[in-house]
């Protein structure tokens, strides 16, 4: 099978290269340039798409012998990631840019272009297993990234192999090294690779600007604060708040919501941060569940967050899941993932994203 492997300059995809040619595919690099102003070099852990990483990746794609090409998606990527991101804050949501790449990028505008290139599959290094259609979480739980493939089609992941969900991090970095791969002992890239400072707030105000408006308590109605943009919170945030008096009380105070339309932020006790009932809207199904108006299910509602039983209703244009006990801080703009356990493993069965929460139950 002829196979377009795409090489980040990390250790995974370039192990998940070496391993697709070991299983007799027909293989050729590829590195995104998504930055129309690469930096030079990475800041530790920091951000990733820098010259460094296509220079690791070249070197990489020498070692294992297979062809290599740098394809430039700066400008695809600034409008289906980059600007969404900034878009979605500016509503008052909480994106993740994983997802959107993963859906926009490798997956929609790299797959085409490999596929009218006359490729059958695109191999990339994420952490999830995938057979016969069927994507489950990696063996290693602590690195699993089936959360941020799942608002993958049926349609894409038949075109798409991921090499290394049978192995841990520790094992893909043991390999690198026994192939002689210099990436062997490269860090992982952290936080979102486009602000390789990790300064988010910093970023959102250069694009969005700043506006002075009211943090408000949600039991009093009292203003406590202010801010210089609600787009600079995220639901669930407790540092940074900038609050001019404590709560009564005298316990932390948390952001509970976000109101684009008048600026406002409402902050409050933790235990206001409890939702079961989350909406999810545009699912995306992976798996048939058949002729049935319920799912007894696990879910998952942020990257690495815990999966929570729930009982899951839908119809043609949202999903519902109604957990079984409270999850906190729940933002919209999320993924709502949808899991069913079995005997090898969990099954990505849906995803939606989340666009509504609530508090129904008492919880014993």
């Amino acid at each position: 099978m002829r196979v377009l492997a795409a090489m980040s300059g990390g250790v995974d995809s370039a192990v998940a290269a070496a391993r697709a040619v070991e299983a007799g595919h027909d293989v050729t690099g590829v590195h995104l340039a998504l930055s129309s102003n690469p930096q030079t070099f990475r800041s530790g852990a920091r951000g990733c798409c820098t010259l460094e990483d296509s220079r690791d990746a070249r070197r990489a794609a020498d070692v294992i012998g297979i062809p290599f090409y740098i394809w430039d998606m700066a400008e695809r990527f600034k409008e289906d990631v980059v600007d969404d991101f900034v878009a979605e804050y500016a509503a008052g949501r909480t994106p993740n840019p994983c997802l959107r790449c993963n859906e926009k990028i490798k997956f929609a505008a790299v797959l085409d272009r490999a596929i009218a290139l006359g490729f059958d599959a695109v191999v990339t290094g994420h952490h999830a297993r995938l057979s016969d259609g069927v994507l489950r979480r990696s063996v290693d739980i602590g690195k699993d990234q089936s959360y941020v493939l799942a608002v993958l089609t049926p349609r894409q992941l038949s075109r798409a192999i991921f090499p290394l969900g049978d192995a841990t991090k520790a094992e893909v970095r043991e390999e690198a090294a026994r192939r002689d791969l210099a990436v062997a002992d490269k860090p992982d890239s952290h936080d979102i690779c486009f602000i390789a400072d990790g300064d988010t707030r910093g970023f959102l105000n250069a694009r969005l600007g700043t506006k002075t408006g009211d943090i408000v308590d949600s039991r009093t109605g009292d203003v406590v604060g202010s801010h210089e943009g609600a787009h600079q919170y995220t639901v669930g945030q407790r540092h940074g708040l900038g609050l001019e008096r404590p709560a009564a009380d005298g316990k932390p105070r948390y952001v509970l919501s976000i109101t684009p339309v008048t600026n406002t932020v409402t902050v409050g006790p933790r235990e206001a941060l409890d939702v079961d009932v989350v909406v999810g809207e545009r699912p995306v199904w992976l798996r048939d569940v058949g002729d049935v108006d319920a799912l007894e299910c696990q879910v998952q509602l942020r990257a690495h967050g815990e999966a929570i039983p729930a009982t899951l209703t839908w119809d043609e244009d949202t999903m519902t899941a109604t957990l079984h006990r409270p999850a906190k801080g729940v933002a919209t703009g999320q993924a709502l993932v949808v899991y069913l356990p079995d005997d090898d493993g969990d099954v990505v069965v849906a995803s939606a994203t989340i666009s509504d929460t609530s508090r129904v139950a008492t919880h014993a």
